[in-house]
């Protein structure tokens, strides 16, 4: 499998170059040429002017196609799910299990190990270790403290498919969250009511990231700065966000951007409409909520995300794209993808100005 992208404003993680033609091989990138060096043997796709740039990473979606795939953790969901996501510039996603039951969590287990997709990268359990008193949509009764023993279990049963934890630190330790680093987790801080010194202690405790900031978390105070404090102040640590100006402000997003440079990224939280199960989404114009009404996802895209973030937030369009694939790959610890150069996988994306997505590949394949 040979291709040549031509035509395109390509945007590599680091720069744009245009009047260039990307080259592709065996599933990754091979190296950027002049147009005229283009081999004979190569099929031409023409970008038509448009950008180029690396497919997106979401690390927090729950559900998409029509399923939400914690009440319907079959093949069949997850293929629907995924094609759904990918046609949308995702490439690389973590599918997400709320705070829910230990059935669920191993039945998610099992799809994900038996169903497997190149830009399927694993499971984000969102729970059980959180806050009752920060659950936002997450079931009460699900919530548990960590006992002795539950992650080695957890570690065991996921069989290496269990990418990433949201726990509250306050509910914490040392030895729990360095075995969890240890067998290649990474952990993330959410639906927490941690004080600023409470979550400090976790991110020495190796922490890495934190869950929609500003959501589901303690709030920032003058006489206790909380969790969001304590990631501004820690330099190592990330923060994921959902800019759809509705989880957060886009004043919000601009203040935490100044703040965080490239230590903020983007997720969608995006849901999908469920009438059955625990987990019951109702569809609303610009977002999901519960029956209740209390806000439970977001109908976001990741180039949603993207075009939010450069028309309402004012940050650069280059910047977007990195808060949209470079820095999950960081944060992840994922050496090639995030970027386009020579060796990275070719997971990559074409939109318009107006931000119309025209062509995905992965591993150079157009889907």
């Amino acid at each position: 499998m040979k291709k040549a992208l031509i035509n395109a404003k390509i945007f590599t993680g680091t720069e744009t170059i245009t009047d260039k033609a990307l080259l592709i091989k065996d599933k990754k990138i091979e190296r950027i040429i002049d147009p005229g060096s283009i081999p004979i043997d190569y099929e031409i796709i023409d970008c038509d002017g448009n950008y180029l740039s690396p497919g997106f990473i979401d690390l927090q979606i729950a559900g998409g196609g029509g399923y939400l795939f914690s009440a319907n953790t079959s093949a069949e969901a997850l293929r629907a799910i995924t094609e759904s996501i990918v046609r949308t510039g995702t490439t690389g996603f973590l599918i997400v299990i709320p705070t829910n039951s230990s059935e669920v969590y191993n039945y998610a287990i099992r799809a994900v190990i038996e169903n497997p997709h190149p830009a399927l990268l694993g499971l984000h359990f969102e729970g059980p270790y959180i806050s009752p008193l920060r659950r936002g949509a997450h079931i009460k009764g699900y919530i548990k403290s960590p006992q002795e023993g539950d992650i080695e279990a957890l570690i065991a049963e996921a069989d290496g498919v269990v990418k990433m934890l949201t726990v509250a630190p306050e509910v914490c330790y040392y030895e729990m969250i360095k075995l969890l680093n240890d067998n290649g987790i990474v952990v993330a801080a959410g639906h927490s009511n941690s004080t600023f010194k409470e979550a400090v202690q976790g991110f020495k405790w190796g922490i890495k990231t934190t869950t929609h900031l500003f959501n589901a978390m303690s709030h920032m105070h003058h006489r206790d700065p909380g969790l969001p404090g304590a990631a501004f102040e820690t330099g190592n640590i990330f923060a994921s966000i959902i800019a759809d100006g509705i989880h957060v402000d886009f004043n919000m997003i601009s203040i935490a951007k100044k703040l965080m440079k490239e230590r903020l990224f983007l997720v969608t939280d995006a849901v999908e409409e469920n009438k059955n199960g625990a987990y019951q989404h109702v569809k609303q114009k610009d977002r999901f909520t519960l029956p209740d009404g209390t806000l439970s996802g977001s109908r976001l895209t990741m180039i949603k995300a993207v075009r939010n973030c450069v028309e309402n937030v004012g940050i650069p369009l280059e910047e977007a794209i990195r808060m949209a694939s470079t820095y999950q790959a960081k944060v992840m610890n994922i050496s090639d993808r995030g970027r386009i150069a020579p060796g990275y996988k070719a997971d990559l994306v074409v939109f318009d100005k107006d931000y119309n997505i025209e062509h995905v590949l992965i591993e150079g394949i157009q889907v």
